[in-house]
């Protein structure tokens, strides 16, 4: 898989989600053969740029190449500017989204909803393009609703424009994230162009993305949900596709090294308070998914205040747990 210069490692890509993707998610990420991580959406407005989420949402320090940021707004020359700016703070891929259905995006014109107005989509790819000497990418979905899916236009226009791959995440707006993605429709779509397509939605094992391989002819995968709780599932998927092997998932003591290496990460990153607040939605995937359990011990986890006493919770579910790893 190529991006623009770079050749991914692998052909697995994380998604960018909002307050997950975060720089020490995405480094955990990489180290289980992630061949490309994306950054939180940062948004395209000028004011926002030292608010101090946002600073942090363009951290990259001492991540592995290529740094990709994603951008979001619906103003041709703002979204322009950002990704200037973002170039000249070190990112070296610019992702344009077109695929977020959150209300609050949708409601600004921005996001998924840019899907309804095919010629400012084509005054904002076209814009960016021509702002950086960089790659630029595009992440989109199948269109706005099942009456107006228009992902193979908007793939036409992408590719017309100069974006070097394209993303689509396998529903519309409206679906949100119910449903069965719409793999078919991917599959048309890379069918009629030439730069590379990344197909994304629902790949949550191993078995699954392969299947999508197949069933889309997609260049990559990218992968969101699937991770969270489980950051090895990337090199779960490179061992399965490339040699038939079913990789096990960590052991007790592995999943335990691992919970406690990104709670530290993520104290450093944020700082104690913050650091602490934004652990938990992590510890309750890896728990949900990997240990039974009790919720019980999921509340003592979730009322710590300081790092010390939730990696002290933590470790007593460890300690405490009989049933080992959830089957």
């Amino acid at each position: 898989m190529q991006i623009g210069p770079y050749k991914l490692d692998t052909n697995l890509i994380l998604a960018p989600m909002a307050g997950v993707t975060d720089r020490p998610f995405r480094q955990i990420c990489r180290s289980f053969g992630a061949g490309m991580a994306v950054s939180e959406m940062i948004s395209a407005n000028p004011a926002l740029r030292k608010n101090r989420r946002t600073l942090l949402k363009a951290d990259h320090n001492g991540e592995q190449e290529p740094r990709i940021v994603q951008i979001v707004g619906a103003d041709p020359l703002q979204m322009a500017d950002a990704a200037r700016y973002n170039a000249d703070q070190g990112a070296q891929v610019i992702d344009i989204n077109m695929g977020c259905p959150a209300k609050k995006v949708c409601n600004a014109a921005a996001g998924s909803a840019l899907l309804r107005d095919e010629k400012l989509v084509a005054s904002i790819l076209g814009t960016v393009v021509e702002a950086v000497d960089l790659p630029v990418t595009l992440k989109i979905r199948t269109g706005w609703d099942k009456d107006n899916r228009n992902a193979t236009e908007i793939a036409r226009i992408a590719e017309d424009s100069g974006i070097c791959a394209l993303t689509i995440h396998g529903r519309t707006k409206a679906c949100g994230f119910s449903g069965r993605a719409e793999f078919e429709t991917i599959r048309n779509v890379k069918q009629r162009v030439r730069i590379p397509v990344i197909a994304n939605g629902d790949i949550d094992t191993p078995k699954k993305a392969q299947l999508v391989l197949q069933l889309t002819g997609a260049d990559a995968i990218m992968i969101g949900r699937g991770a969270q709780g489980q950051p090895w599932i990337f090199q779960q998927i490179q061992q399965f596709i490339s040699n038939n092997q079913l990789l096990e998932s960590p052991s007790r003591e592995r999943l335990r090294r691992i919970i406690t290496d990104h709670l530290e990460q993520l104290y450093g990153f944020y700082g104690d308070v913050n650091g602490v607040r934004i652990a938990r939605k992590h510890i309750g995937w890896y728990m949900k998914k990997n240990l039974a359990v009790s919720v019980e011990a999921m509340r003592r986890i979730n009322s710590a205040e300081q790092p010390l006493e939730q990696m002290a919770l933590v470790n007593l579910v460890f300690n405490q747990t009989e049933n080992g790893l959830a089957a």
